[in-house]
Order: C-alpha cells, then sequence, then structure tokens
C-alpha cells in the first residue's frame, strides 16, 4: 500500500496545524472592550514571537510597589510594516500604553496605541474591532 505514508504525513501535518489554531484565541475571548486600560511603565523585556509579540512592563502602583503587566500586540511582521523595530523598544524605556484588561483578571492587557517616552506614539496592531462583539 504506497498510499499509507502519504496518508500519515498528511495526518501528521494536519495534527501539527490544528494544535497552533487551537492556540490563538481570538480577542473577545481573551480581553474585554468594556475595559479599557492606561498603564505606565518601564520595558522590562520583549518577546518577538508568533502570533503575537508580547510587551512586558513594570507597572508602579500609588503605594510605591510594582507590577508586571504582559501586554499582546501585533505579530512580529505587521509590527516590522508599521515601523516599530527591536531597537524602537530598549529595555528600561518608559512607555504608555493604552488598551484592554485580560478578563481572567491576570495582569495583561491587549495593547491598542503606545506611546513613547520622546512622545512618539505607535498602533500596537490590536485585533480589537475585528471580533470585539460581545
Amino acid at each position: 500500500m504506497r498510499h499509507t505514508p502519504i496518508a500519515l504525513l498528511a495526518a501528521f501535518a494536519l495534527s501539527v496545524t490544528a494544535t497552533a489554531a487551537l492556540a490563538h484565541h481570538s480577542f473577545s475571548a481573551e480581553f474585554d472592550v468594556n475595559k479599557p486600560i492606561k498603564l505606565e511603565g518601564t520595558v522590562k523585556r520583549v518577546q518577538w514571537i508568533n502570533p503575537h509579540t508580547w510587551i512586558y512592563i513594570d507597572v508602579k502602583k500609588p503605594d510605591g510597589t510594582t507590577e508586571e503587566w504582559g501586554i499582546e500586540a501585533g505579530t512580529p511582521n505587521t509590527l516590522f510594516r508599521l515601523g516599530f523595530t527591536r531597537e524602537a523598544l530598549p529595555v528600561g524605556s518608559m512607555i504608555v500604553v493604552d488598551g484592554y484588561e485580560a478578563r481572567d483578571g491576570a495582569k495583561r492587557a491587549n495593547g491598542r496605541n503606545m506611546t513613547l517616552a520622546d512622545g512618539r506614539k505607535l498602533f500596537m496592531g490590536s485585533s480589537v474591532g475585528n471580533d470585539a462583539k460581545n
């Protein structure tokens, strides 16, 4: 049976791609468009990974302590096409992010716009509006 290796290869390829598709959730499944948030903090690290870039910032709370927030941005390719490069956001940079809080209360947000310390504003490739119909 010559078809067996081809069928096995096709089944493997489908299982690999199905896992990636399941890992990517819609905006409204993870974030709440009715919970806008503005975060000001210092860039701790940036992960340029697919399907979304993640920017981690330390945000100072009113009591003086800090908490780490993860900000979801667009894909690395989308950000590069918007003029957002790795050099634009070095660790230690102060930024302000407008976005939307996670539905589950975790210290995560979907970033809409970012303002850099020099006043430049960058669109973060947010997916809000694409499927954010609650």
